[in-house]
């Protein structure tokens, strides 16, 4: 199932390359890529991409700027299907129109997002890009793109690895001290 998965991911980087080609997939697909490659939208990170390792290093994302945010009406969530199955769940969005989820907001392109959306597997499986309205810190509301997965009923555990790259990429952005008690206080995966 791993090879399977890399090799599909692999698949997909190389088709993202194309944007013409990555029109057609997403077609396909029954999705639309936004906008011209080169115009200039928010994403907002939750997960294990709010960690420079994670968005920069590995998925070789270059934002021309970010900033802390937050999304209200979702809450942060733990139950999609991680890899090895039942002993990882990576972090999802759930709609709770009680509740807010911080993050990251970085500056990225079209182009870039079509790269993105095929580290995360998009259009392929699991997670889809929807739109949401985010503020930053300062309470400016920019239009962002975020990924949400129809998710399991319950919660699983992240693995240890998974939960402190979310842990280390909140405080090295500067995510408010209460959300970091709160990223803190989850219970990972043994």
């Amino acid at each position: 199932m791993e090879i399977i998965i890399r090799l599909l991911l692999g698949l997909s980087a190389l088709i993202a390359r194309s944007w013409t080609l990555s029109w057609c997939i997403y077609r396909l697909h029954g999705m639309r890529l936004i906008g011209p490659p080169e115009e200039r939208i928010w994403y907002f990170a939750y997960g294990a991409n709010m960690h420079d390792r994670a968005f920069r290093e590995w998925r070789g994302m270059r934002p021309s700027e970010w900033r802390v945010g937050w999304v209200r009406g979702y809450r942060l969530r733990f139950n999609l299907q991680g890899w090895p199955r039942a002993r990882a769940a990576p972090a999802n969005l759930h709609a709770d129109p009680q509740a807010g989820v911080w993050g990251v907001l970085y500056a990225i392109t079209c182009r870039d997002l079509v790269r993105l959306d095929a580290s995360e597997g998009v259009p392929y499986w699991r997670y889809r890009p929807q739109w949401v309205l985010a503020e930053d810190i300062d309470g400016k509301t920019l239009r962002a793109v975020t990924y949400v997965a129809p998710g399991k009923q319950a919660d699983g555990r992240p693995s240890l690895r998974y939960i402190t790259m979310l842990r280390e990429g909140a405080r090295a952005h500067s995510l408010p001290e209460h959300y970091i008690r709160f990223l803190d206080q989850v219970k990972h995966a043994r």
